[in-house]
């Protein structure tokens, strides 16, 4: 008989709680200002992360090339740490591979267009190094660098 009681009280929650309506979603505000760019000098932004140096000049000058075609229309910063930092010393020398432009000659085309280019102070210091041996143009790294040279999204490549 407490088997039969015990079935039928299950059923009943059973179809008592299948016939009831879902809870609503609570309700979300979006603020459409935010979620959508309506400032027309708003950009968005792409972080170059460079690693390589002198040992893989493909992995040098690609993405160098990619940041000088994204300047035209999108905020840039490029990276430079571990071999990379070599690369940008006022004593470095020149990289040509391929149908590349040179090195120097893309780096100074970023610098022109004002993207930031840094080194990262840990990298440099290891190497040997210190920031007075940057060449002009080039600045240590700071974290505040990272998140505010744009105002858009940021898309990340990393070679």
């Amino acid at each position: 008989m407490k088997n039969l009681l015990f079935l039928s009280l299950c059923l009943l929650l059973i179809t008592v709680s299948c016939n009831k309506k879902p809870a609503e979603p609570p309700a979300v505000v979006h603020d459409h200002a935010m979620m959508m760019q309506t400032d027309s000098n708003m950009r968005d932004g792409v972080f170059i992360h460079i690693t390589e140096g002198y040992n893989d000049p493909h992995r040098v000058l690609m993405p160098l090339k990619m940041a000088n075609m994204m300047a035209m229309d999108k905020d840039v910063l490029v990276y430079l740490d571990i071999k990379a930092v070599e690369l940008v010393l006022k004593t470095s020398k020149d990289l040509e591979y391929a149908d590349f432009d040179p090195l120097k000659k893309q780096l100074q085309g970023l610098i022109d267009k004002k993207v930031g280019v840094y080194a990262c102070p840990t990298c440099l210091k290891l190497a040997g190094h210190t920031p007075e041996e940057l060449m002009e143009g080039v600045q240590v790294a700071n974290k505040e660098a990272f998140f505010n040279f744009t105002n858009g999204r940021i898309i990340t490549l990393d070679y």
